[in-house]
């Protein structure tokens, strides 16, 4: 499995409330969130790890040129890149992926326990051909703006929606397991120019792929300060 980490946003919200790092070299627990993704997709047999950061995080950039030493021989690739939103980073990184076989890209700031995130990957390795994708989802939920995911009985997501339903159970975790397939319906959305990685889920469903969710129990995002304590209390167990 081959996978990549979207990690060019700014991280403001973290820089406005006194965190001086970058967003990926952020600590959890000690570790980079960056070098924590890494580490945890070579223990899953990555075959490469491609990852986008913008062209201010020059301190990110020389960290990575430190980290492929240290991972030989998975292959780290980088693309060093200001883009406008993460569907956009997405599609910068998906150079990177597109004619490789399936892949599995995070945003920087996912958190999950590793255990879980291996069963996932399993579980994707061994879906059949016909599904373009599974993407990771939970039913907990804890972004500030979630996106609610629709399945049906097969758990083959059928919708994604800004608002809840009655009965709505799990959103979406950040964590997309995709396919050549999905790649050409990304390169439509930014020739057509739709801006925003949720809109670019729902062109997959409209396009009728069969894309499948994956629950995991729980996946918190960093997004703020108090988020580097949450995700730690999370990792250990204690929340």
């Amino acid at each position: 499995m081959n996978f990549g980490i979207i990690a060019a946003g700014e991280g403001s919200r973290l820089q406005q409330e006194g965190v001086s790092l970058p967003k990926p070299l952020v600590r959890i627990n000690g570790v980079p969130m960056i070098r924590r993704l890494i580490d945890i997709f070579c223990q899953c047999g990555a075959g490469s790890v491609a990852v986008i950061v913008n062209e201010e995080m020059t301190e990110v950039a020389a960290y990575l040129e430190k980290v492929k030493e240290e991972i030989l021989p998975v292959r780290l690739e980088m693309i060093v890149k200001s883009t406008p939103s993460s569907m956009h980073s997405f599609w910068h990184l998906s150079s990177l992926l597109r004619g490789r076989g399936r892949f599995i890209v995070t945003t920087v700031d996912t958190i999950f326990r590793p255990s879980e995130f291996s069963d996932y990957v399993k579980a994707y390795e061994s879906a059949p051909s016909d599904v373009d994708g599974m993407m990771a989802v939970t039913p907990f939920i804890d972004d500030e703006k979630p996106l609610y995911v629709e399945v049906n009985a097969d758990m083959r997501i059928t919708s994604f929606r800004d608002a809840a339903w009655a009965d709505a159970k799990y959103v979406s975790g950040g964590i997309y397991g995709l396919s050549d397939a999905a790649v050409g319906v990304l390169d439509r959305c930014v020739k057509e120019g739709v801006s925003r990685m949720r809109n670019y889920q729902r062109a997959l469903i409209e396009d009728n792929l069969d894309i499948r969710a994956y629950s995991i129990p729980k996946i918190v995002d960093v997004d703020h300060a108090s988020d580097i304590a949450t995700a730690e209390s999370f990792l250990s167990g204690t929340i």
